[in-house]
């Protein structure tokens, strides 16, 4: 019998190996950003086009690569990261595989021009599809330069799964801001289709943040520091009040690589405990540092998951350091009966010197000197000293000296009693009206049909309203808009202003005014009818939180997004009562609705009891 086991071709291993580091352009912006940071570089430029689908390229001022080097980096498992096993439990580098430069190069156009400082000339190489198409000495500055084009062009399949540009331009600015914060120290720049998103300085860790996520986030943070055996901690956590419903600002670094777990997000949940409204998810930007033998990183494929050795007290010395932090800058409660808080010294005031107070002294004034009242010509008194004195008035009883004794003539009126009032409507029929609608719980409605009654979802109906409001609105006819007296100015992150630009037309169908919008902040002048001033805010962070990592391709489908988000966000909630009149006008416009059984996200809104079912219970 033949045998059936082969050993596969290297450009068939490449592109199975693709498959696992190479997701979407986002893995080769990360991959391509670590090797320049472990190349020494200073200055790391990005530049993208149609959100890495067509150009992706990376160039940095760090050591270069000899012509062998250029040449053999392509090659499976080459790498200058390690050299033993031992090797993988003292990493100082963010690559080690060897394999991320090989898997790109089998499923897309690469060009690598790179040159060391010692050398005169530097070595361009031209590779499609792990196929060297060319090797040529060229004139080049100190440095490399990645570029990947047509990503994909030789796995369709994987290509038409890709997303909407705005989709993965967001995974791409996610993996540039995790390695842009971890590494204050190095310049940064993102150029996305010829326009400039991010120029970041070299700065510390607090400037790196704001100049990331915008000037406002500088008053939301609050700095964390703690020095122990296992684990030196660094960073800032957001206060209490900005927190947020999404997840967006929560990052973890472990000897500056970004990391994702569950397990230290909830010692952080855990330290927030009681400071946070249901729901709420805080803003944390911490660098652990921990020795390299006590993690193991090669657990998974994008190197975001770390096994540490012992997670229980890294859990307990990272939920007191923040508890520490929050109580320390007067964030968080202090359990202390004895203090005054009205006597502590505010934090920013703690290490100022203290200034002398000004005193004036009155050298005219003299309290033996009587100031004798004297009336001038328009009847006021005037004093020849300092002050004014007015004359005393007089006694309060010459107020009442004219008034006479009315007593006997108010006892002698006569009031009706209780019996003459209720004698008014004895001769009148009064109808007895029931109530067509009555609410359980503050929850539900019920009300009542010929065949039975109905038990409806007041939440889900509303939003079914809603949601064929605003979506005809947005597709048919713009919404009315009521002006505000001031403009309302919200501020957000960069990324956030570039995704309520792409939402611009869409909310204005529906009512916003945007009078301004910059850079970190946008100012509001017009809001729909139906929404209050102090929804406006959570309203649009529900919006980009609900629509920013599922942005569908065709226009109608993202109108349909925001009319469901925002009648998710506005529709009344559960709990909340409702009168008689209101009740009716919910029933009476979900019947109006196109679809009245079900809500914008496919949830049954009510239920039907008929008389035989009532009728079954009680028979039983």
């Amino acid at each position: 019998m033949s045998s059936i086991i082969q050993l596969l071709p290297d450009h068939v291993a490449n592109q199975i190996a693709a498959g696992e580091v190479v997701q979407r352009p986002a893995s080769v912006v990360k991959e391509l950003l670590e090797n320049a940071i472990d190349a020494k570089a200073n200055d790391v430029k990005l530049i993208v086009k149609d959100a890495g689908k067509t150009l992706i390229q990376v160039i940095d001022n760090g050591v270069g690569m000899s012509v062998t080097d250029a040449r053999l980096c392509f090659e499976r498992h080459a790498t200058s990261k390690i050299r033993l096993a031992e090797d993988l439990f003292d990493l100082s580098t963010k690559g080690f595989r060897g394999e991320a430069l090989a898997s790109i190069a089998a499923i897309a156009h690469v060009e690598l021009k790179t040159k060391q400082d010692q050398e005169e000339l530097g070595h361009h190489i031209v590779i499609e599809g792990s196929k060297f198409i060319s090797q040529d000495v060229a004139v080049l500055p100190k440095g490399t330069s990645f570029l990947v084009k047509n990503l994909f062009f030789n796995i369709p399949a994987r290509r038409n799964f890709l997303k909407s540009e705005t989709v993965e331009m967001r995974h791409i600015v996610d993996e540039f801001q995790r390695v842009a914060l971890a590494h204050p120290n190095i310049y940064f720049t993102l150029i996305h289709n010829g326009s400039e998103m991010f120029n970041l300085p070299a700065s510390n860790y607090r400037q790196r943040i704001v100049n990331l996520l915008g000037g406002k986030t500088n008053e939301k943070l609050v700095p964390v520091t703690e020095d122990t055996e296992i684990v030196k901690i660094s960073g800032f956590v957001g206060k209490p009040e900005y927190a947020k419903k999404s997840r967006g600002e929560q990052f973890f670094f472990v000897n500056d690589r970004f990391i994702k777990s569950g397990y230290l997000h909830h010692a952080i949940m855990n330290a927030y405990d009681g400071l946070l409204k249901e729901g709420n998810q805080p803003s944390y930007f911490l660098y652990l540092q921990v020795p390299p033998n006590t993690i193991d990183i090669n657990i998974h494929p994008t190197k975001t998951e770390i096994k540490f050795d012992d997670e229980q007290a890294l859990y307990a010395i990272l939920r007191s350091a923040i508890k520490h932090s929050l109580g320390q800058f007067n964030v968080a409660p202090v359990l202390d009966f004895e203090r005054d808080p009205n006597l502590d010294t505010p934090y920013e005031y703690k290490n100022k010197d203290s200034d002398s107070p000004t005193i004036q002294v009155d050298a005219n004034f003299n309290p033996f000197i009587e100031n004798k009242p004297v009336r001038n010509n328009n009847n006021s008194y005037a004093s020849s000293g300092n002050y004014t004195k007015r004359e005393t008035a007089n006694s309060w009883e010459s107020l009442y000296v004219d008034l006479r004794k009315d007593t006997a003539e108010v006892e002698s009126i006569s009031f009706e009693s209780e019996e003459l009032t209720g004698s008014f409507f004895d001769n009148m029929e009064v109808e007895n009206t029931t109530s067509r609608t009555y609410q359980i719980h503050k929850k539900y409605i019920v009300s009542s049909i010929k065949s039975g009654m109905l038990v409806i979802d007041q939440n889900k109906a509303h939003q079914r309203i809603l949601y064929e409001q605003y979506l005809t609105n947005i597709t048919v006819k713009h919404a009315s808009s009521q002006q505000l007296l001031f403009p309302l100015e919200l501020y957000f992150s960069r990324e956030e202003i570039q995704f309520i630009k792409e939402l611009q037309p869409s909310l204005e169908n529906t009512g916003f005014i945007f009078d301004n919008i910059k850079e970190d902040s946008i100012q509001i002048g017009g809001i729909p009818v139906s929404i209050q001033e102090s929804e406006v805010s959570i309203l649009l962070e529900e919006l980009i939180n609900g629509l920013q990592h599922n942005i569908p391709e065709s226009t109608f489908s993202l109108n349909d997004g925001i009319a469901k988000t925002m009648a998710k966000s506005l529709a009344v909630k559960t709990g909340t009562y409702l009168a008689e009149i209101e009740q009716e006008n919910l029933v009476n416009g979900l019947f109006a609705c196109k679809d009245p059984n079900v809500s914008p996200f496919n949830k049954p809104i009510f239920i039907t009891i008929s008389v035989e079912d009532l009728d079954k219970k009680f028979a039983l």
